[in-house]
Formats: C-alpha cells, structure tokens, sequence
C-alpha cells in the first residue's frame, strides 16, 4: 500500500505544472506572479519577463472594493501599502455633468439604508417615495455623506452599527503599486528577467508554447504562460490568434489624454468623473499629486481639442507633458488558448470610467486558481475559464453602457448618438425590468450588486415606477417612520467621523 501510494503521489506529482513565465511586468504582470507565488509557494517556479523600455500605462490608479480579497490573498500590509504607493481611500465615484450639465450624482461603495426583515430596503423606498415621502436615496448612505464632507470610516464587523453598511476601496499611484507588488514577489521567490521578447517557441504537435527568447539571448522555458503584455498582446494574439471582439459601437471613446498636477487642496475619498463634449475626465486623488485624464472619441474630438479641454479643467499645476493612450473597447472571447492565458489589458479593455480594470486583473487571477491546470491543459479547464470571463466583461460592459445612453439632457453629437444606440439586449431587459417593478435582476456571480445599480439608475435618471407588492404588506407610516430614521441615524453619524486626511495619516502610522 506506501508503494502504491508513493507510486501515485509520483504519477500526480509529474502531472502538476512546476514552471510559470509571466510575459509582462506592470500592474497586471506582478499581481499575477505575487499571488502566484504566495498561493504555491516553492512548488512553483516563476519568472516574469519585462522591459524597463517599454512604458507601462500606469496612472493614477482608482480600485473599487474587490481589492480587498487580492489584498487578503497576498497578505499585503494595509499601512505600508499605503505608504509606498502614495494611496488614499476612496468611498466612491462621483459623477458630474452625464445627465445634463449642472448635475451630479454619486456611486457609493457599501449598501443604502439597512436590512430589514422581509422586502428589500430600496423596495420600502420606492413604496415610500409613492406615498409622498422626499428623501432621496443618497441621504441613506452613510458612504455618500461621508465623501460629500470630506470623510472616512473603515467598516464595521457588528451588523447593528450603521458604520456595517460602508464599503471602501483605494486610489494609488500604478506604477508605484507595480513596485511595490514586485518587491513582495520577489521576497516570495519570483525571478525578474530584464528584456524584450525576441522569440516564442512552439511544440510542434500540441502547439504549447514552450519557451521565450528574448532579444539577449537568454532562452525562458516553462509549462504555463501568462501574456500580461498590455494591449500588444504578444502571445495571446500575436502566436494563438485569439480574436478580439470590437464594441466601440457601443463604446466609442478610444482615446485617453492623461496628465498628473499638484494636489491643491485636502485629499477627497472618492474619484470624480466629469463628463465633456465626446467623453468625460477622471480626476483621481493620491497623497502627493492628483492624477488626471480624458477620455474621448478620437471621431468627435480631436486631441489637440481633447488636451486644452484637460489643462483647463485641472485642479493645479499640471507635474508632466500630456501623454495619450490609444484604444479600443472590446474582449477576447478566449482568453485562455492552450497553455497561454492573457490578464490585464491583452484579455480585453474596457475604459476605468468605473474603475474596473484591476479588478478584471484579479477576477482573472481568482478564477487561474480555482481553474489551475496540470500540464496537460485540460481544455475543459480553459472553456469554463473563458465562460467565467465573458460573463464578467458582459456585465461590466453593460453597466458602462447605462452611463452613456442614459443622458436626456446632453445636446452634444456623441451624447445624441449615445442615447439613440441600439442597446444589448441584456441591458435593455434589465431597465425595463426596474422601470417597471423596481427589480433588479442579477445573477449571483455579478460584480456590480444592487446598491450599486441603484445609484447609477437612478442617477442617470432611470426611475422606477412600481415596486415589489411585498412591500404594500408594510403599515405605510410605520414604513416612512423607519425610513427616517435611518436616514437620521447616517446624518448623525457622519459628521462625527474623522476627516479623510486625519484617517489616513492614521492609518499610515500603523505600523503592520
């Protein structure tokens, strides 16, 4: 029997995958060798190929509140992590301008109001808003009255305190992060190859890649390949030929003007997007500068008109020369081809307009490890792979679609055609659906969840008409008498919490 035993820990041990090459540094390129590194520890060996010539995009970098299991994952040390990317804490997204000019919403982190028994709570808003009450929904996010004075809280663990319904993420400096991921992977066993890629090479039979040369000479063998190359997309189009699925036509904006100033002011927890002509700008705040960008469409815009729209509209001094990025909206629909899966920029773009693109990175890296392969590279592994992804871009490409359509008082050519588009239909069901009851039908894998379709429906002035009948089983006034006091309980409570520059040099000097 322990040599059976011994003989098949053998058999299953020359099955497992022992070599990892990551093609790419940056963002996407360390988070994905440090949280290999520290799930697999040293039974995995990793190399990561980069090259200090080849700029990365790296910005002002805004997060959304998934970081946290990335963060768990690696075990990363929350002080020190904000130190030396220059982060702050970010309750979330305020939008100005989308509907018409003048007006503003917020996208907060975290739920509205709290968890009653029975009906969902925006469900006893929207019966009570029927019944003539005038709260709106932002007075029942402690997230919103926080950001909107400047304010920061973390979460609480115990369910009856209002501070239990927040949520945060972070705002750092991309390239600052890169190195900071780089150092810890690199304490965990990651080796670092400084070059380009020259060549790949293939078998022959199965088509696997089976090494990288790099323009020096130095040869890169391994079992498994994770193009993180950017938007060259060195292995994942450039060897397996994976299509990219284009929806500019639904997403037009291909162009991106970005440019750091001087931080003039207190740091505010939230990111803003200001919408303009053919797009709109993010402004996005760090510790020790404010990072800025416009995004636009190159086909109603030009980019001398695009970067006199940016350098007018900063909060300081701009620190650079403007840099442009080009782009172009869309997926591969296969991701993961062979024994090649691609993370970051080369699997696909969606703009950060909701911040979402490391979290795509992390999605991805989540679901490499749930799905790890042996080295046989069971197809099956790879079509649930891509199936999990597609449905993540989906999501997230229809939410990003809301924001643009829904603009009943923009006049300008890309605002007019963005409200005449042809909708997906996934997306068009899903706004009827809450114009009609109030629901919103979301499945159980979705990133963005109910509080935060709320926010942007609203917000965008998709207004519910009906609600959940359930909620005419509530005692009307009993349900308004409640209502209120929760939103008392967020009035209250926010401005007794500390301002955001206070929190966060707390937070800084706690020593992990």
């Amino acid at each position: 029997m322990v040599a059976d035993g011994t003989s098949e820990k053998a058999t299953r041990d020359s099955r497992r995958v022992r070599s990892v090459v990551v093609l790419g540094g940056g963002t996407a390129g360390w988070m994905t060798a440090t949280a290999l590194a520290r799930s697999f520890g040293d039974t995995l060996d990793i190399t990561l190929l980069e090259s200090e010539e080849i700029g990365t995009v790296g910005v002002g970098e805004a997060t959304i509140p998934t970081i946290h299991w990335f963060n768990e994952l690696i075990g990363l040390d929350e002080a020190e992590f904000l130190r030396e990317t220059k982060a702050s804490f970010k309750l979330g997204i305020e939008f100005v301008n989308w509907v018409r000019p003048g007006y503003r919403y917020f996208h907060p982190f975290g739920e509205y109001g709290v968890r009653f028994p029975g009906v969902a709570f925006h469900h006893r808003w929207l019966k009570a808003q029927a019944e003539g009450l005038d709260l709106p929904l932002s007075a029942f996010s402690l997230a919103h009255q926080l950001a909107e004075q400047g304010r920061f809280a973390r979460p609480s663990g115990d369910a009856r305190s209002i501070l239990s319904t927040l949520g945060y993420a972070y705002h750092f400096d991309a390239s600052l992060y890169a190195k900071h991921l780089r150092g810890i992977a690199e304490k965990a066993g990651v080796t670092r190859i400084e070059g380009r890629l020259q060549d790949v090479e293939r078998d022959p039979e199965t088509g696997f890649v089976t090494a990288l040369t790099t323009q020096r000479g130095e040869r890169l063998e391994g079992e498994l390949f994770i193009d993180c190359s950017g938007f060259r997309a060195l292995l994942i189009d450039g060897v397996m030929q994976s299509e990219f699925e284009d929806w500019s036509h639904w997403l037009p904006c291909d162009r991106a003007v970005a440019v750091p100033c001087e931080r003039v002011s207190a740091t505010t927890p939230f990111t803003r997007s200001t919408a303009h002509a053919a797009g709109w700008q993010w402004r996005i705040p760090l510790q020790h500068r404010t990072g800025n960008g416009h995004v636009f469409s190159s086909r109603f815009m030009s980019e001398d008109e695009a970067t006199a729209i940016l350098l007018a509209n900063l909060d300081g001094t701009a620190l650079a020369e403007p840099r442009t990025l080009r782009f172009t909206a869309g997926t591969r629909r296969r991701a993961w081809i062979g024994n090649v899966v691609a993370l970051g920029l080369s699997s696909g773009f969606l703009e950060p307009l909701e911040s979402t693109s490391i979290h795509l990175i992390q999605s991805g890296i989540a679901k490499l490890l749930t799905l790890f392969p042996d080295r046989d590279m069971d197809p099956a592994l790879a079509e649930r792979y891509n199936s999990l992804l597609n449905a993540d871009m989906d999501n997230i490409k229809d939410f990003l679609i809301l924001h643009y359509h829904a603009n009943p008082g923009r006049t300008e050519p890309f605002w007019v055609e963005r409200r005449e588009m042809a909708l997906p239909e996934s997306l068009l069901a899903r706004e009827e659906q809450y114009r009609r009851s109030g629901r919103l039908m979301l499945g159980s894998e979705e990133l963005f969840r109910e509080a935060s379709w709320l926010a942007v429906l609203n917000g965008q002035d998709v207004l519910a008409q009906g609600y959940n009948p359930l909620a005419d089983v509530l005692d009307s006034a009993t349900n308004v008498a409640q209502l209120r006091q929760v939103a008392e309980v967020v009035a209250r409570a926010a401005p007794t919490l500390p301002l955001h520059d206070e929190a966060l040099a707390a937070a800084i000097g706690q020593v992990g």
